[in-house]
């Protein structure tokens, strides 16, 4: 039985190691077919980067004062309007009851304007007769004046009432397309909680933010320029507008640059990388690798590489803002570093590659 066993366990030995020898060699032997991509990093360095977002130069979002029932929405996502035309609309009990109000109180003191407006010509009548003294005419005059006093505080009143109306019938405050409708007629509206979106077609602005180091090369009314990546373009810019705190923008300075000329298909939420040129060319294009060629570990982010031997070799990396599509890296790949973007198999460390 000894023996037995002994042999057993022998050949499974001899089996297993034949195994394994064999998946070593087909590790050693099998090779993958990879295509890489050379880092994307200009050798000019006379422009400063940096990543933002196409908007609407005219933009809103447009909400109510006044509590109540959404009763009609005029209008739909994509929907051009002008300005002016009514696109939703608010009822309120509340505000039709002070318009009543606010009518009845003009009419009563219609009523006593009037009474007191014929009392005081009478009574210039008789004091020019010597038939009232000046006392009677001065007591009728006040009383006009009253009157005529509560008349213009009542039409002061309908006029506020019917400024709030505005604040229930919302109109486009100018030539646009609606991009948002945010509510459901029979909603309730809530003050400052918006209700739609509108943008004005035409001219679009990005807005993006830039470094304390690199803030002070950046000028107002300067020329930049923008790269759309999906739009495969690069458009004409004017800096319009440079922060001069960071106070409330965690600690980087917002700057805004205008599409000079806009073209077919350009967008509001493309992104965009905005490139400013500085004068003493020594910033730096940022080095850009695409996000599907990250391998992420955990809380480690790395690229594959291809070794002097041709095999994969997996490199972590330290990586910056995200540019669309693509990301930053801040260390652990030079420019011009090739790195594998996709392969018809599984990478792993130390596997043969082919590049295609």
């Amino acid at each position: 039985m000894k023996k037995i066993t002994i042999s057993i366990l022998i050949t499974t030995l001899f089996l297993s190691c034949g195994e394994r020898s064999q998946t070593a060699t087909e590790m050693n032997t099998a090779t993958l077919k990879v295509q890489t991509q050379q880092v994307d990093n200009s050798e000019d360095s006379s422009f400063l980067s940096t990543s933002g977002i196409v908007e609407a130069l005219n933009n809103a979002q447009l909400s109510t004062r006044m509590m109540g029932h959404v009763e009609k929405i005029y209008v739909a996502t994509g929907d051009k309007v002008k300005k002016g035309t009514l696109l939703l609309r608010v009822n309120s009990t509340e505000l039709s009851a002070k318009n009543a109000q606010a009518n009845a109180m003009i009419a009563e003191a219609t009523a006593a304007y009037r009474n007191a407006e014929k009392d005081l010509q009478r009574f210039q009548a008789l004091f020019n007769d010597n038939s009232a003294s000046q006392k009677e005419l001065d007591d009728m005059r006040s009383r006009f004046e009253m009157a005529e006093a509560r008349l213009e505080a009542a039409k002061q009143m309908k006029n506020e009432v019917g400024a709030q109306f505005a604040y229930t019938n919302i109109r486009a405050p100018f030539n646009g397309i609606v991009t948002g409708v945010f509510t459901d007629e029979g909603d309730l509206a809530n003050p400052g909680v918006p209700l739609l979106a509108i943008e004005g077609p035409g001219t679009f602005e990005v807005t993006t933010r830039v470094a304390e180091n690199d803030i002070q090369k950046i000028k107002k009314n300067t020329k930049a320029a923008i790269v759309v990546k999906a739009l495969d373009t690069t458009l004409s810019v004017t800096v319009s507008e440079v922060s001069s705190s960071a106070a409330i923008s965690g600690g980087q300075f917002v700057v805004k640059v205008i599409v000079d000329k806009t073209i077919e298909g350009l967008k509001s939420g493309m992104y965009a990388t905005v490139q400013f040129p500085v004068e003493d060319g020594l910033t730096e294009t940022p080095v850009l690798i695409p996000l599907e060629a990250v391998v992420q570990r955990g809380q480690l982010r790395g690229v594959y590489t291809v070794s002097e031997q041709n095999t994969a070799l997996l490199r972590w990396l330290r990586l910056g803002r995200s540019y669309g599509d693509q990301v930053e890296v801040l260390s652990g790949l030079e420019s011009d570093e090739s790195f594998i973007v996709s392969a018809d198999g599984k990478l792993f460390n130390g596997v043969k590659v082919e590049i295609q």
